[in-house]
């Protein structure tokens, strides 16, 4: 599936290549949004048209204008964790309410927290935690948030490298949590006074929701004792148990749910998750989008009323690397690029920020 450079104009300053590439046999075009990051991992945007987005090595930025800002540095934990997800409220209008999950160092341990600001102006302050304390390590930090329908902030975490945990309903390592917008817990959640919504996750890093507010993510799955590859797409139920490390792949056991669809002995390494709801591409609307890191590929699934899948496509295989998340956003299918987390190998201006739009007339254009 190869590309055909198309020469445009560049209006804002956030696209120095004056390109897009266009993938004829998808009717897509794919321009980059921003380059020369370092690591980018989460993306949220704002009504007003600004977009956030997270960088792992401990950067918040915004793009205002067309104008890319920093607006936070934190001294984060390394390995797979740093600056992981990021969230606006569903009244970000109103309340400029920005949460944050990063992983942080004490001592001889590495945790994770999620924590709300206030934005003004581009600037964030009143920190407030929400959780703190999240086991983390050099390995399975989760580290994806993002607000459901039901107006409850949603937090995946990894098992941190101790599999007995995601099976433990005291910690919550190796969990889907769930809790109010204020870090207290919702009083319908499965476990009571518990932010656990469903457990028994390895390392669940992509979760939305379809247009039936049925929850979806993303899970890595295992490779070294437990075998290699089975990543997962499941189906999320409040009170759950998704099995690890009991049960992979097609393996079943008494109370355990088992995926809706898992990748065998092929690595997909899934990431960010998201169903395209926009009106841009409408040949992919009501698809769920899933990244692949080490697959290096843009997963789509197409499901049926019952959540069998119905159709799996590898997009772009090999044409931009790793990749780490993906959103719909208001004006296309926003994809991050993770060339430089040192597992991939970069191109000349990784890592990007890249939006998928429709593309149908090239006589419109200069093909080159």
């Amino acid at each position: 599936m190869k590309p055909v450079i198309i020469v445009a104009i560049a209006f804002v300053m956030l696209i120095p290549q004056a390109f897009a590439e266009i993938y004829p046999d998808l009717a897509v075009k794919v321009e980059t949004v921003s380059e020369n990051l370092s690591i980018p991992w989460s993306i949220d945007f704002a009504a007003d048209g600004r977009i956030f987005f997270s960088e792992r090595t401990g950067v918040l930025n915004v793009i205002d204008g067309g104008i890319q800002k920093q607006i936070m540095s934190l001294n984060v934990g390394g390995g797979e964790g740093g600056m992981l997800g990021i969230a606006l409220d569903p009244d970000f209008e109103y309340n400029h309410y920005i949460y944050i999950y990063y992983t942080y160092n004490e001592l001889l341990s590495t945790k994770n927290k999620l924590v709300r600001y206030v934005e003004t102006n581009n600037s964030l302050s009143e920190e407030k935690i929400l959780l703190d304390d999240i086991p983390g390590a050099a390995y399975h930090d989760g580290g994806r948030i993002k607000f459901g329908p039901d107006g409850k902030l949603y937090i995946t975490t990894g098992d941190s490298g101790d599999p007995n945990l995601s099976q433990r309903l005291d910690s919550v390592a190796g969990k889907i949590l769930r809790i109010n917008s204020d870090g207290t817990i919702p009083d319908d959640n499965p476990f009571p006074d518990s932010a656990v919504y469903s457990y028994g996750h390895r390392n669940p890093q992509g979760i939305d929701w379809d247009e039936s507010d049925v929850l979806i993510a993303t899970e890595h799955g295992p490779s070294g004792w437990r075998g290699v590859a089975h990543d997962e797409i499941n189906l999320i139920q409040a009170g759950k148990n998704y099995g690890w490390p009991d049960v992979i792949g097609d393996e079943t056991k008494d109370a355990m749910t088992s995926p809706l669809l898992h990748s065998g002995d092929d690595t997909w390494a899934p990431s960010g998750g998201s169903f395209y709801h926009g009106n841009q591409i409408p040949q992919w609307t009501g698809k769920y989008f899933v990244v692949s890191l080490r697959g290096e590929s843009l997963l789509t699934i197409k499901f049926d009323s019952e959540y069998n899948v119905v159709s799996f496509e590898k997009l772009f295989l090999g044409e931009f690397g790793r990749l780490r998340d993906v959103v719909s956003g208001p004006d296309g299918l926003y994809v991050l690029t993770s060339n430089q987390d040192e597992r991939g190998e970069p191109s000349i201006n990784d890592d990007r920020i890249l939006r998928i739009t429709a593309f149908y007339d090239t006589e419109k254009f200069l093909i080159g």
